[in-house]
């Protein structure tokens, strides 16, 4: 058996079995990770659905809402370069070092947050610095993703990538499930004006902890084994982005529109929109914010469940039919969605996130193993990362200020769902354009293999 085979079926480069601790060590730090990088992403998201408008932008009056969320995009445009370093870096070095530092840079980024004076204290400082702090998350966002996807894949048996590379999948829905229920506690124990004072604060501060939790965790994981017989055979790409745009261009933007189809729908939570549109004392709701909170968790609960569900189900039917399958389930959630929020109903608006998760969860949970398929080793993190930031900036990055223009102008809701059903008409139309790579092999070995186009059409990368 050569050394690639053994790769990319469990074993480690020198030919010795991937045992199960190893596996079931792999699996934990992923998923420990990536919860702690998207809980410290998304609590931004909830508080400027909830307190950030008022606090940094009050100034702006009537607008400060729309500013508030465009923040939330601009880290976004910033994805791009976390990911060009972190594959650069990956590709040449290792996946486990980069994963280190995205951990530590986007819970220093989080913590500062928590510690910064508001508009009132020291003007427009204030918004300027929070912008700038949010951008930094933008940079470890953009590289934290690539790197534990292919330390979850490249470790698992071939038949089980769809299951394995759903453990960093879930950290989203784990990290927006532990940024609502913090959020939902601190409402709770300091209510009404407590919250908007200093309540916000605390979730961005216990980013600390969890910093050294998720570094404990990842210290402990050995390196990827497909990265590893790179190294031992010195065959690292010299310049592997220089490499990814001059032979991968096309096959980049397919792959960025697949996960832009998903992120712009899932933004309507993760990016604090729902929060916002449901809780807003301006607004057609009014909600209050606490219930809210806990709807949001409960649909991240059920959105885990979907995309750990979706990754076994790859294994078994192939990643390209359960995408298709995704993509019909979220249309019909998205149809659902804002007829049932804007009942007032808050069990029904629970319904209506829970639904649009079932769909939400099979567009996301086969994305991981599907990403690791489509590139060479040689620069596969590089692939994966920038097919991931492009494809945030095209779905997720402004869906909650797209979202709340649409309503300004229309004073509906009917414009957004329109809205959210094309950009998933756009995932479905580039998922049909690949081939399904699921099971290729993955090592170095198999690289003129990997190199074959999986676009339909195009015979060579």
């Amino acid at each position: 058996m050569s050394t690639a085979s053994s790769a990319s079926s469990g074993f480690t480069p020198t030919g010795t079995i991937a045992t199960h601790e190893d596996r079931r060590r792999v699996v934990f730090a992923t998923v420990i990770g990536t919860t702690v990088e998207w809980y410290d992403f998304f609590i931004y998201a909830t508080a400027v659905g909830l307190v950030f408008g008022q606090l940094f932008f009050a100034p702006l009056g009537a607008d400060s809402a729309l500013v508030a969320f465009a923040t939330v995009g601009v880290s976004f445009l910033f994805r791009p370069l976390g990911a060009f370093l972190a594959g650069h870096l990956g590709d040449k070095y290792g996946r486990k070092p980069v994963l280190m530092w995205t951990l530590i840079l986007m819970g220093i980024s989080t913590a500062l947050i928590g510690l910064l004076p508001t508009y009132e204290s020291i003007g427009i400082v204030a918004p300027i610095i929070l912008v700038l702090l949010r951008i930094l998350q933008g940079i470890s966002a953009g590289g934290e993703w690539g790197g534990a996807v292919l330390m979850a894949v490249e470790h698992a048996p071939r038949s089980r990538r769809g299951a394995f590379g759903a453990a960093p999948q879930i950290g989203v829905p784990l990290g927006l499930l532990l940024a609502s229920g913090v959020m939902a506690l601190m409402a709770m124990l300091a209510p009404g004006d407590q919250f908007q004072q200093w309540g916000w604060r605390v979730p961005f501060l216990l980013s600390v902890v969890l910093i050294f939790v998720g570094y404990y965790v990842r210290r402990r994981v050995e390196e990827s084994p497909v990265f590893a017989e790179l190294a031992e055979r010195k065959e690292e790409t010299r310049m592997p982005i220089v490499q990814l745009f001059r032979k991968h261009i096309l096959l980049v933007i397919i792959a960025a529109l697949v996960f832009a189809g998903n992120n712009a729908v899932g933004y309507m939570t993760t990016g604090g929109y729902i929060q916002g549109y449901a809780t807003n004392p301006e607004g057609p709701l009014k909600l209050d914010r606490g219930p809210v909170l806990w709807a949001v968790a409960g649909s991240a609960l059920t959105w885990l469940l979907t995309t750990l569900l979706a990754g076994f189900v790859s294994d078994r039917i192939g990643r390209r039919t359960t995408y298709i399958i995704g993509w019909i389930l979220q249309l019909g959630g998205v149809a659902a969605l804002f007829p049932l929020v804007n009942t007032g109903n808050i069990w029904l608006l629970f319904l209506g996130l829970a639904t649009l998760t079932i769909g939400l969860g099979f567009t996301y949970g086969p994305q991981a193993a599907m990403y690791t398929e489509l590139y060479p080793a040689s620069i596969r993190f590089s692939g994966v990362s920038i097919s991931y930031a492009l494809g945030a900036i095209l779905g997720g990055a402004f869906a909650p200020l797209i979202a709340a223009a649409l309503v300004k102008a229309t004073g509906g809701t009917g414009a957004v769902t329109v809205y959210l059903a094309v950009m998933t008409l756009v995932g479905l139309a580039a998922t049909l354009l690949l081939r399904d790579r699921t099971g290729i092999p993955l090592g170095p070995d198999h690289e003129a293999e990997q190199s074959v186009s999986p676009i339909y059409g195009v015979s060579r990368a």
